[in-house]
């Protein structure tokens, strides 16, 4: 994992950010309510999720008198939209000034469309405190959306503000402003970030008796580690660009449910004084854990891919400790459980076979580790647990070395897929599986 901690540290620095001077800002009136939309009859449909971790110890990312501006590339539309936002590992309420959401101009990141620019409120106000640990809906935003298009959210955070709660590998440049600048049609940014916080969700408002949203569950392979930033390159977004070319899919939305170094069965669990103290924090609690909040609560769910398994063994003795070393039975077990809870939530299930890693540059692979995948991947393929099987190892597996990723589909640390290889994933979906 030293390539990684080095890339952490580099994405730390980035995150850092000066706090301004922890001068008392001066009390102002309360915030007086806006008129709610009046309600109306809709179905929310999932068009854009990441799933939110903590920070470690070491990462010292404060916000005050700022506004931060974040891009969310959509995968259905609809002719209004919702924000989720998240406070759920601070440990002080997170007082949000102003949000707003326009549509972008141009592809910066930094300019929005005024015709597009539209003020968010949370049950009529236009400013609101969500508490310690929790999340918060907006109330419906009436702009519509394109599938395939982008979001921006800007946030203005008035008071000083640890960046508790984010999703730390966004492959996404978004960007951070002095003061309120949420309605500025162009800001000039103090720091840019890889980063999305505080925003985990944007859902859409649709007439579609049938749209739903499918929930891919996974690590940095899902996640889009190493795919061209910016582009949205990962196989949950090339999966969507899929649907909208059917006529008969374009109701689905995708949501990208994956945290770069997640385990199925393990929060994260660095020795004490490795490298991994300064970024294990960003793998983000377990997927049996973090199940009920990143897929069940998702607006529409109906589908979910599960694409889990090598962390489990490549990180005891790396960024975890030895002890925590698994079997095929217990990675076995734990998909079991997922499935079951899915079923319970009258979710489709469908389970991804694990990828192969041979010479991974992080110290995952030796024959036990291979002997596991494989193990698994037959359980998955053979067993009938899962609703169906989609083969991502069969898709990106060099033929004549059937351990390791094929050239042409290997990003470099024979571990995660390249663009190439993530368009590969997306075509291996069959797509029989959500008409």
């Amino acid at each position: 994992m030293r390539t990684l901690a080095r890339s952490v540290a580099l994405l730390a620095s980035l995150l850092v950010l000066a706090a301004a001077p922890a001068t008392a800002a001066t009390p102002k009136a309360a915030t007086p309510k806006a008129a709610a939309p009046k309600a109306a009859t809709r179905s929310w449909t999932g068009s854009w999720a990441t799933a939110p971790t903590s920070t470690p110890p070491t990462v010292v990312t404060v916000f005050e008198k700022q506004t931060i501006r974040q891009t969310v590339h959509l995968s259905s539309g609809g002719g209004a939209v919702r924000i989720r936002l998240s406070n759920e590992f601070g440990d002080q309420p997170l007082v949000i000034g102003e949000a707003r959401v326009a549509r972008p101009a141009g592809s910066d990141g930094q300019r929005i469309d005024p015709r597009t620019d539209h003020r968010v409120t949370f049950g009529g106000r236009t400013s609101v405190t969500v508490p310690a640990g929790a999340p918060l809906l907006s109330d419906p935003v009436a702009l519509p959306v394109p599938a395939g298009g982008d979001l921006v959210v800007s946030l203005y955070l008035p008071r000083r503000t640890p960046g508790s709660t984010l999703h730390a590998f966004s492959f996404q440049h978004n960007f951070v402003a002095a003061g309120n600048a949420t309605a500025s049609a162009a800001i000039r940014p103090t720091a840019t970030m890889d980063a999305w916080y505080f925003l985990t969700g944007v859902s859409v408002a649709s007439k579609e008796r049938r749209a739903a949203s499918v929930i891919a569950l996974g690590d940095s392979i899902t996640d889009g580690a190493n795919t061209t930033p910016n582009a949205d390159h990962r196989w949950p977004d090339l999966l969507a660009r899929t649907f909208r070319d059917h006529a008969g899919l374009r109701r689905l939305g995708v949501l990208n449910a994956g945290i770069s170094g997640n385990r199925l069965l393990h929060d994260p669990n660095p020795p004490a004084g490795s490298d991994a103290e300064s970024y294990a924090a960003f793998f983000g609690q377990s997927a049996l854990r973090r199940f009920d909040r990143d897929v069940a609560a998702q607006p529409d769910a109906r589908y979910l891919v599960v694409l889990l398994g090598v962390n489990d063994l490549g990180h005891p003795g790396t960024t975890a400790p030895a002890s925590e070393k698994v079997s095929a039975a217990d990675i076995i077990e734990g998909h079991r459980q997922l499935i079951a809870r899915a079923h319970d939530r009258g979710l489709k299930v469908y389970g991804a076979t694990i990828t192969p890693f041979k010479d991974d540059t992080f110290g995952f692979y030796n024959p036990e580790n291979e002997a596991a995948r494989q193990t698994v991947n037959r359980w998955i393929r053979t067993s009938g647990a899962y609703d169906a099987v989609i083969d991502f190892d069969a898709a990106l597996r060099d033929p004549r070395h059937p351990d390791r990723l094929l050239a042409r589909y290997d990003s470099g640390d024979h571990l995660h897929p390249n663009d190439a290889g993530t368009s590969a994933m997306a075509a291996a979906v069959p797509l029989r599986l959500f008409r």
